[in-house]
């Protein structure tokens, strides 16, 4: 047990330890013990006795009576002058502080230590032993102990606040938790090169001893205190003054990461069944050791195994009860800042929340708070077995109540406004953005790895799968083959869907953001609806032919594109027979599909030509139809008029005109006479 730091020597005063009164009226060499009975060693007979539980005190009235005001009253209520006996079944601090008082009354040097002061404040106050009926009564002395030699160091204030887990609501009422928490808060915040007292520190990875055997571990002159240096100490509280502790420490102004790995440490210690099998043995070992030395729980280790092989509706035990108030109580006191615990942490503490039922507000809480860094987690950790009575091996609802809480988070945090300087707000969202994005896609690959190992379960419903697969963004997936993979999982676990249903499963995946090797794999899986398989084919013809133009327009960069078809080679190389077998078929029939393309865009051409020409025949027909008669007749008018007139002008090129006959007449008259 941890002494004081004050050395006990025999003969001091109150301060250093020891206890003493010069007046008493009955002469004796102390006390002694007989079986379960207390005997003053004098030569005058006990006329008093006193029955503390199943212990017996046998004294006298007079030293008792002097210095309690109790036993005045209680004789003096009573009206029986030669009352002999009186029973103490409520003492605080039992037998062992009522020894002590006894030999204070009988002047007795009492050794005071940081072990005994608690229980023996309490029976002081008990038993009214005030500064009324005598001056330095037991309650002052104890109380300048408690405050000049406990409160001013770093151990006895520990082993004081320990001690008064048996002294409940006493050690309360009379401030002693309450004062203890704040001198622990005050050191714990002190600078670490400043502190000269000893600590325990961090204890061995092999077995470490229980708190009250472990050896003083103060530092040296050389030696650089840890920041975590108080750690230890503090987690052998009890939870309800460890809280009181974390409580007084958060005020003093301690940093949140400090504040949440003790957290982490003191779940560990009490909590064996938050580390999982095969963690670090230094760990495992804290949790089994600590939970020897609580009291009436040298059980609990492997306790929560024993809950959970339990059925379902069995009452809670009181290990289950205990541990239901450690969680409850640790959940209150996590600091809210982002990663002050880590997310595997939060997740372990859910998954025993639900194991033991805890308040649901509380689990809500806890919900939100692995919600803020979902990204950080592990798929082991999310792994949560469903405790209530639905039919599902594992918890979907409760991931899927997690990953809601991750996205309004990142909402909130990307609409929040930013209070930083108007310079630096641009480069601040950008990070944040990309950070978002990057969060969001290890979401992503998360959601698809724990999809993939719930698929598996026969009881897990399409409409389950289908509302975690779709919960994320389409930007949060650059690459689906991880969900392919989930829904590849789930086909295999559930063959009977039918037609309609697999395509309902497929929807939640875009054919485009698949990968070769898995193109490859769904071209001749069975599984998929053909509808799927074609989509499949077609995005990797897209995707070949883009590659082919993209090599054609780059003539001058052929050497960089060359180490691309080398790795095409040998990716094709080191695949199997059957998957290469299978490619050569994809391409098959993509050259099939590409022939009846061109052959439906020729019948198109064609069907389009004829459409033309019954187009113009139809324009001609409706032409005719609208022409009327009177338009026809003056047609036929015109025409005639134009056959005349080029009748008429044939005739008079053959035909001489009257005046040509009248020159030409006289022309021959004349000759004729002549």
């Amino acid at each position: 047990m941890w002494e004081s730091d004050s050395e006990l020597v025999g003969g001091r005063d109150y301060g250093n330890g020891v206890l003493g009164s010069s007046k008493h009226g009955v002469k004796n060499d102390g006390f002694e013990l007989r079986g379960q009975s207390w005997y003053v060693a004098t030569d005058i007979p006990s006329d008093f006795l006193v029955q503390i539980g199943d212990v017996s005190f046998h004294l006298h009235k007079y030293p008792l009576l002097s210095r309690s005001g109790k036993m005045n009253r209680i004789i003096y209520e009573s009206h029986n002058a030669d009352l002999n006996k009186i029973a103490f079944d409520d003492l605080p601090g039992g037998p062992e502080a009522f020894e002590l008082a006894a030999k204070f009354c009988y002047g007795i040097a009492v050794d005071l230590t940081a072990a005994n002061i608690s229980g023996l404040r309490c029976g002081a106050e008990y038993l009214e032993m005030t500064e009324d009926l005598e001056e330095g009564n037991l309650i002052f002395k104890t109380e300048a102990f408690l405050s000049y030699v406990v409160l001013s160091s770093w151990r006895d204030s520990i082993i004081v606040l320990k001690s008064c887990e048996k002294l409940s609501p006493w050690a309360e009422n009379l401030q002693i938790v309450r004062r203890c928490s704040e001198s622990i808060a005050w050191k714990a915040c002190a600078n670490p090169k400043g502190i000269k007292w000893a600590y325990t520190g961090k204890p061995p990875k092999v077995s470490s001893p229980k708190w009250n055997e472990m050896k003083d571990s103060s530092p040296s002159r050389g030696q650089q205190v840890p920041p975590d240096w108080w750690f230890e100490d503090v987690s052998i509280l009890r939870i309800d003054h460890f809280v009181r502790v974390i409580t007084a420490i958060k005020v003093k102004g301690m940093r949140f990461e400090l504040i949440g790995a003790s957290i982490m440490q003191y779940a560990t210690k009490w909590l064996p069944g938050l580390i999982k099998e095969g963690m670090g043995t230094g760990m495992g070992d804290e949790g089994s050791n600590s939970s020897n030395g609580s009291s009436g729980s040298s059980s609990w280790k492997g306790g929560l195994h024993m809950v959970v092989a339990g059925a379902k509706d069995d009452p809670p035990t009181v290990q289950a009860k205990d541990q239901r108030m450690i969680i409850e109580s640790l959940i209150s006191i996590i600091p809210p800042q982002k990663d002050s615990v880590s997310c595997s942490f939060l997740l372990r503490l859910l998954r025993m929340a639900n194991m033991l039922k805890v308040a649901p507000a509380l689990v809500t809480e806890l919900e939100k708070r692995v919600g803020m860094q979902f990204e950080q987690a592990a798929l082991a950790d999310l792994l949560i077995p469903s405790y209530n009575k639905s039919e599902t091996l594992y918890d979907v609802d409760l991931v899927q109540r997690l990953l809601e809480h991750f996205l309004v988070q990142e909402q909130t945090d990307s609409s929040s406004p930013s209070r930083q300087p108007f310079p630096e707000k641009h480069l601040y969202e950008g990070t944040q953005r990309g950070n978002g994005s990057n969060a969001k896609m290890r979401v992503a690959r998360l959601v698809d790895s724990y999809l993939t190992e719930v698929s598996r379960d026969r009881n897990l419903s399409l409409t389950k799968f289908q509302v975690l697969a779709e919960a994320l963004p389409e930007s949060a997936r650059t690459c689906d083959d991880g969900l392919y993979r989930a829904i590849d999982s789930y086909l295999k676990a559930h063959p009977t869907l039918s037609e309609h249903e697999r395509k309902r499963l497929c929807r939640v995946m875009d054919c485009q953001k698949l990968s070769i090797d898995a193109c490859m794999h769904a071209a001749q899986n069975e599984r998929l609806p053909l509808r799927i398989v074609v989509q499949v084919l077609f995005s990797e013809q897209v995707k070949i032919n883009n590659a082919i133009a993209n090599n054609t327009l780059k003539e001058a960069g052929e050497s960089q594109y060359q180490p691309v078809i080398s790795n095409r080679k040998t990716l094709l190389e080191g695949t199997p027979q059957s998957f290469q077998e299978g490619w050569t078929a994809a391409k098959k029939d993509i050259n099939t599909l590409k022939f009846e393309l061109e052959s439906m865009k020729a019948k198109y051409l064609e069907l389009q030509n004829d459409m033309e020409n019954l187009q113009r025949q139809f324009d001609k027909t409706s032409k005719q139809k609208q022409t009327s008669a009177w338009t026809s007749g003056w047609k036929k008018l015109s025409k005639l008029t134009k056959m005349t007139n080029i009748e008429t002008h044939d005739i008079g090129s053959q035909l001489p005109t009257a005046a040509d006959q009248t020159r030409k007449t006289p022309r021959r008259w004349r000759n004729s006479i002549s």
